[in-house]
């Protein structure tokens, strides 16, 4: 049975945690499963890049920023085989290219078009893990693409879906999904499900625990995500399709500071919006105006009250 293993920055960051992360494999490859893992830049890698090229020219090329920020995701990539390699399990790392996905012809923000995925079937089947490089894929031209920030968890859902994966796991530094960020509130509950289209809502709104096309691309194909911990044993959060009698009336709440929005998630949020307009005047948070969804309701608040949005509206119904 194949799973796909994704493994952020945080998760990688030094050889510590590269360890860390490299037996979560091996300990999935003895237990007879054929992992495929999917590594991000560790640490801060990819800012430093971008300062790095920013040095130079303030400007820089979008075809060579995705040529040097590219190199990131596959260091992790050859550092996580030989680890695994180094404790006695058979490992091959694959650029993007090399592992067959295939974008638009776009720099900086790439979707993928399709998968060509016969190099990494034939090291599954030859007993060897497969290591991707994240974040990445090439034109149908040769030229090599990123997928925007976050794009490590849209390479990994993509795999999972061209393999067709029993699981695609998503190993970060938090437990799970929370109702809001833990460390923004926290009070914050983790949640043991969450629905796929709240997951993308959430994610839209602000949240950083999955990057939004990641989402997108997993309710497309029907693919089932669980968000876990490379720190603590805990049981993580799955992401899937919820029928409506298990979705809850509300999942959550995000803030996005740039845009001075917070979201509240959930199918029963819409109904809510009223009240909660009421709510945040009278704790003194100036609301600018009220969007509903189907399934959120999203207020924009004057500058600067983001943070006591989200508090003052996770209190009261979380």
């Amino acid at each position: 049975m194949c799973i796909v293993q994704k493994f952020g920055g945080s998760s990688l960051d030094g050889w510590e945690c590269l360890r860390r992360s490299a037996e979560l494999v091996l300990e999935a490859w003895r237990r007879g499963l054929r992992p495929l893992v999917v590594v991000s830049a560790a640490g801060d890698a990819t800012d430093e890049m971008i300062q790095e090229a920013q040095s130079i020219t303030p400007r820089p090329s979008p075809r060579e920023m995705d040529a040097l920020l590219a190199t990131g995701e596959q260091r992790s990539a050859a550092l996580m085989a030989i680890a695994l390699e180094h404790f006695g399990a058979p490992a091959r790392s694959f650029s993007g290219w090399q592992a067959g996905l295939i974008t638009e012809e776009k720099h900086g923000e790439a979707r993928i078009v399709r998968f060509e995925p016969a190099r990494l079937l034939k090291a599954l089947d030859a007993g060897e893990i497969p290591v991707v490089a994240g974040f990445q894929g090439v034109t149908p031209t040769g030229d090599i693409t990123t997928l925007g920030r976050g794009g490590s968890d849209t390479t990994a859902v993509a795999l999972a879906a061209a393999l067709d994966a029993e699981q695609c796991e998503i190993f970060t530094d938090v437990d799970g999904v929370f109702t809001a960020d833990p460390r923004l509130v926290p009070e914050a509950k983790r949640l043991e499900e969450i629905d796929l289209r709240d997951m993308l809502t959430l994610s839209e709104g602000g949240s950083q625990v999955l990057h939004a096309e990641s989402v997108r691309m997993a309710l497309r194909y029907g693919q089932r995500v669980r968000l876990l911990s490379s720190l603590h044993a805990v049981p993580g959060t799955r992401v899937e399709l919820l029928t409506e009698k298990r979705r809850p009336a509300l999942a959550g709440i995000t803030r996005d500071a740039r845009r001075h929005t917070v979201t509240l998630v959930g199918p029963g949020a819409p109904e809510r919006a009223e009240a909660l307009k009421a709510l945040l005047a009278d704790s003194g948070v100036p609301v600018e105006s009220t969007a509903v969804t189907d399934n959120a309701v999203r207020f924009t608040v004057a500058p600067g009250h983001e943070l006591e949005a989200l508090q003052t509206l996770h209190k009261a119904l979380f």
